[in-house]
């Protein structure tokens, strides 16, 4: 009886090298072994009448309600060009000084993570727009390949993610169900806002140990990341009268969405509206907004939303089934047995995330796994504000690292035939470590997820 939510997990690792996609399979799976143990009495039907509610809960769920308009957000500021607009005013700026074009894909990245939140577009749009130019003006390939592939999996941890919507509405359950598990009937929450607040000093930090490498680097092989001249960087640039507004209008709206977070002035539901008006205001200002553009706008997203939820209804049918047969008590009785107690049981869960990041989205990640290991590590005393944050890094990570990482991925399909594969793979490695020494200071330092939304909630 023990073993069979081990071998759910395996089942679903099976069905999903068949190529079906995610949701079904997870849903495909649950009903299997929720049939069979109806059938052989392992499982009682009271036990699994509690879906209905699940399924409800879901689409009710006011929180999830940001993610298409975050998802509209993005793909509108990609598809009306102010992303090419935002990189070509940044690197205008930047781009005469040694690594200057370096550091402005960086800044820019980390604007377009917090415009976008989803990997696959910052990715995409940057390999597509900085790339040609980064190797046309002598940057080293693993360098350029390295920078676009860190800075695009930004959108995981720099608010406003989908990855920390996500992530922070199945932490709240979670915790509730940790508290309810100890006997507390006056529950303690945590909302989505809150896990934004939290990941916003650790995803700056980052940023700024980014750039001193690449200012670093530049110092000390200037071969690799060489200043442009001057005349270059007008060709490549804006003019001067376009150069305010490509910066300031990105800017304006994404202070517009995180500032009103910050503030307590709106939820992240609410925000996610200012910010999905805002980009079709932009577009509008720049003159791109028309009926093509619009429709597939709308298009992307009702794509992206549908798989989001279909996952999710997945994932609440499989999480279902598992405790059914008990899986909880198995995993809370498997973290007990390591050594170490909450440092071994966090460091187990660490070292899971980072290895399913290779071959699962974050979104499955964050339905199936988090819901079952959350409520364990929370009972255990984990702050779960650093325990969303610590997860949100951890699959940073291994989004990057090789042969597997999504982020290597997306690049290889965008970048120019001379951009070999070992380039992107050798690319990445010091942007990895960076990775992990921040997850390290994180570790040692949970005041960086911490402090900030106890400073803001008193």
């Amino acid at each position: 009886m023990e073993l069979i939510p081990l071998l759910m997990f395996l089942a679903v690792g099976a069905v999903l090298l068949s190529g079906y996609p995610v949701a079904f399979c997870l849903g495909g799976v649950a009903l299997m072994f929720g049939l069979g143990g109806l059938l052989t009495g392992a499982v009682e039907m009271s036990e699994l009448t509690f879906l209905p509610g699940r399924l409800f809960g879901i689409i009710e769920n006011t929180s999830l309600m940001a993610v298409p308009m975050f998802v509209f957000m993005g793909v509108m500021l990609e598809k009306s060009r102010v992303a090419e607009r935002l990189l070509a005013s940044m690197g205008r700026l930047l781009a005469v000084f040694p690594g200057g074009l370096g550091l402005a894909i960086v800044l820019v990245g980390a604007l377009l993570a917090a415009s976008t939140g989803i990997v696959g577009a910052t990715v995409v749009t940057m390999g597509l727009l900085s790339l040609p130019t980064m190797l046309r003006h002598g940057y080293d390939p693993r360098l350029a390949t390295g920078l676009i592939c860190a800075t695009g999996t930004l959108g995981q941890i720099i608010p406003p993610s989908i990855a920390l919507v996500l992530l922070g509405d199945v932490l709240s359950t979670a915790y509730q169900e940790a508290q309810l598990a100890q006997g507390r009937w006056s529950l303690d929450t945590v909302s989505v806002g809150d896990l934004f607040i939290g990941a916003l000093v650790p995803g700056l930090v980052l940023v700024a140990m980014y750039l001193i490498y690449v200012l670093v680097l530049a110092k000390l092989r200037p071969e690799m990341a060489p200043a442009m001249r001057q005349e270059d960087a007008r060709v490549d640039g804006v003019e001067d009268t376009s150069l305010l507004r490509g910066l300031l209008a990105p800017l304006l709206l994404i202070a517009a969405v995180m500032g009103s977070i910050l503030a307590g002035f709106a939820t992240p539901t609410e925000a996610a509206g200012v910010g999905a008006f805002g980009s079709l205001l932009l577009a509008a200002i720049n003159r791109q907004l028309d009926r093509h553009i619009l429709r597939e706008t709308v298009r992307s997203t009702t794509r992206v939303t549908a798989m989001v939820f279909m996952i999710l209804i997945g994932a609440s049918l499989f999480s279902l089934v598992f405790r059914a047969y008990g899986g909880d008590e198995t995993v809370a009785h498997l973290f007990d047995a390591l050594p170490g107690g909450v440092v071994g049981a966090m460091l187990a869960v660490m070292l899971i995330v980072f290895l399913l990041g290779f071959i699962l989205d974050f979104m499955e990640i964050t339905f199936v796994v988090v819901p079952i290991v959350g409520p364990v590590l929370l009972a255990m005393g984990v702050d779960p504000i650093w325990l969303g944050v610590m997860i949100a890094l951890n699959l940073q990570t291994s989004f990057l690292t090789p042969p597997f990482g999504f982020a290597l991925f997306y690049l290889r399909g965008v970048a120019p035939p001379e951009v070999r594969t070992a380039h992107i793979y050798t690319g990445v490695i010091p942007f990895i470590v960076i990775q992990l020494i921040m997850l390290g200071i994180l570790a040692l330092f949970p005041d960086l997820a911490t402090w900030l939304p106890g400073l803001l909630n008193g």
